[in-house]
């Protein structure tokens, strides 16, 4: 087992967190050492990346469809919606499992992982978006 135990004067660090990951340049790292702080930093970070991502594809379809106002104005609407419960469930999931295993290995995270996690959320939703013949 790790002996990363809690540091007595322990405080959540605030959202971002990010810091140089340069051992050479960082001054203070922040670390995660909660399965409630890793779940809500992971969670934050899916909704952001769903979030652009889906506004993004929202864009490009008002973009090519703009001559129908009297509906397309819904697409970003609907699409924030469904960004918003995709990254709820995705996010939930990654992230108690994560805060799961490095809290009963007692391990630390750095914030820095909750970001890649987000975006690996992503990536999954994107190549699974594609029909394929194989299937996943």
């Amino acid at each position: 087992m790790s002996n990363n135990r809690v540091p007595i004067n322990y405080q959540v660090p605030p959202f971002p967190s990010l810091y140089d990951p340069l051992p050479t340049h960082h001054k203070e790292a922040h670390y995660l050492y909660y399965t409630t702080d890793i779940w809500r930093f992971t969670l934050y970070w899916t909704l952001v990346f769903y979030g652009v991502t889906h506004l993004t594809v929202a864009g490009c379809a008002v973009l090519t469809h703009f001559r129908n106002w009297s509906v397309i104005w819904l697409v970003p609407l609907l699409y924030s919606v469904v960004a918003g419960l995709e990254g709820l469930i995705a996010g939930s999931i990654v992230g108690l499992v994560l805060g799961a295993v490095y809290e009963a290995g007692n391990f630390r995270m750095s914030t820095w992982l909750p970001m890649i996690w987000g975006g690996v959320n992503v990536m999954v939703l994107i190549v699974t978006s594609f029909p394929m013949q194989g299937g996943l």
